[in-house]
């Protein structure tokens, strides 16, 4: 078990810039947008998830509180962290690559928009957020300040408001093929029962 503190400072970084690079290579062969969200709709969840990440992933603050910490420093609570970060950020690579050219940062409909139900989708109808969320949760654990629990609570509450808003866009173009796959496929909890959405 390696016990250099630089190279846990650092460790949790660089899979996130890994995952980062990822993201914005593949981001450039997406298929044409048809419809895309108001940009003032998109400000209120890349917003929060900004301030989140600043509050993850900067380390010293200007408000002590926010550096207090929440239960003692531990190697073994460290590699639970990492391995669950690693893990939930290779869910939402598997995700993506599922989605494929149907991806898209904001949320949109694409033209020839597919509803992928294969891979990680077959399980959870959000996987690219089951995974960030829980490699935020890893960084967190890993962490254990109270800054990093705040910048958790902001993202959940972020992609919790964006996923209703692509639940509502998948409505209306799958009307009859979403709320069957919604019915039997839960939104972000693998293996637990679905609950239904709103009609929209």
């Amino acid at each position: 078990m390696h016990s250099d503190p630089a190279f846990h400072r650092h460790l949790i970084g660089w899979l996130w810039c890994a995952w980062a690079l990822y993201w914005l290579v593949t981001g450039f062969s997406t298929k044409t947008t048809r419809r895309r969200e108001r940009p003032s709709a998109r400000l209120l969840h890349v917003v929060p998830l900004l301030v989140a990440g600043v509050l993850i992933g900067v380390r010293d603050m200007p408000w002590p509180v926010l550096m207090l910490r929440l239960w003692p420093r531990s190697l073994s609570l460290y590699w639970l962290g990492v391995a669950l970060l690693a893990a939930g950020l290779a869910f939402a690579v598997w995700a993506r690559v599922h989605l494929g050219r149907n991806w898209s940062g904001s949320v949109t409909v694409k033209e020839g928009h597919e509803l992928i139900r294969t891979g990680p989708y077959a399980y959870v109808r959000h996987p690219i957020y089951t995974g960030l969320i829980s490699a935020v949760l890893g960084t967190v654990i890993a962490s254990g300040t109270v800054r990093a629990v705040l910048g958790l609570v902001i993202v959940v509450a972020a992609l919790l408001r964006k996923l209703r808003t692509e639940e509502a866009f998948m409505r209306e173009t799958f009307p009859d093929e979403y709320p069957r796959y919604s019915a039997v496929v839960p939104a972000l909890m693998p293996f637990t029962k679905p609950r239904q959405s709103a009609p929209h």
